[in-house]
């Protein structure tokens, strides 16, 4: 996992600026210099920690189940039980969906997939967007939380972890982001494929 504590970075909505090959603004990149396809994850163990959490609650759930003396009163052991293991059940998919994201970037599309399942996935064409954004810093708290977000004002967002992070823009004026390691490199792989700050089309 990288943790990129710069002070004073970019909240969402306060990206960084047109990327060249060396950092600096104004990318004219050789297309012969984009990767046939960029791979990129980002890991946050802490959800290793809830999912633990989860874990307990849902043994909780089954042990009350076999062991409790149901004679006692069904309803409210029932609720108890039905309760720990729904609890159980939800925390563990919601943090093992997301203790690390996949992304890959293609001469097609952009694709992000969640946990060792790979879901929740996202593909989203390049053909749709319209700028692609270094964000140096990029918190849960931003956004409300770990995960998959959304906030009106902000748009979408998957995020797994505090620190660097791609934000598209797509063409319908809806933002993703996307916290990954080495998001800078994503960030040129995509305005080179999408022929973004260079003049040249889309898809070329």
């Amino acid at each position: 996992m990288r943790d990129h504590p710069h002070e004073g970075a970019a909240a969402p909505g306060e990206h960084g600026g047109p990327l060249g090959d060396d950092g600096a603004s104004g990318s004219h990149r050789d297309p012969a210099d984009v990767p046939e396809e960029w791979h990129g994850r980002a890991t946050n163990r802490v959800q290793w920690l809830l999912a633990g959490i989860g874990a307990a609650c849902l043994a909780l759930g089954i042990e009350l189940a076999v062991d409790s003396a149901w004679t006692t009163g069904l309803a409210p052991l029932l609720m108890s039980v039905v309760g720990c293991v729904l609890a159980g059940l939800l925390v563990l998919f919601g943090t093992l969906a997301f203790v690390h994201v996949a992304v890959r970037v293609d001469k097609d599309c952009l694709e992000v997939r969640c946990g060792h399942m790979g879901l929740p996935r996202r593909r989203i064409p390049l053909a749709n967007v319209v700028g692609a954004d270094f964000a140096p810093r990029v918190t849960p708290r931003h956004w409300g939380g770990w995960g998959y977000r959304w906030r009106p004002e902000q748009g979408t967002a998957v995020v797994v972890r505090r620190g660097e992070a791609v934000v598209l823009r797509l063409g319908d004026g809806r933002s993703f982001t996307i916290t990954v390691d080495d998001a800078e490199n994503a960030v040129r792989c995509i305005r080179g494929r999408c022929g973004i700050d260079t003049g040249r089309s889309p898809g070329a």
